[in-house]
């Protein structure tokens, strides 16, 4: 069996993202991660998301989302399947999405 962790393949499709531009996944209600997915399904966003771009972070204050944009390999699949419909994604700014030259 073959397997590759994430980072590499994060790496292997070529998506960059300018250090200065907008997060280009942005939530319509900023408590539904946490008072919705996490409550009702342990924060399915955590596990679909193939380059693992949300996590769930513990603070004193409590758990929050938090969005590793830098990761997203601009497969939409956040818009698709988040329960709540709650993520958006738009276009990120610079075209530096995926590229796999050798497929």
């Amino acid at each position: 069996m073959l397997t590759f962790d994430r980072l590499s393949s994060v790496f292997i499709s070529n998506t960059n993202h300018n250090e200065d531009q907008p997060c280009h996944l942005v939530l319509e209600d900023p408590s539904v991660p946490i008072k919705v997915n996490l409550a009702l399904y342990d924060a399915p966003e955590q596990r679909y998301c193939p380059a693992g771009v949300y996590e769930i972070v513990n603070e004193a204050s409590g758990p929050r989302l938090q969005i590793n944009a830098q990761n997203c390999v601009h497969c939409k699949t956040c818009d698709i399947k988040d329960p709540a419909q709650n993520i958006n994604w738009v276009v990120p700014e610079g075209g530096g999405g995926p590229n796999y030259p050798n497929m």
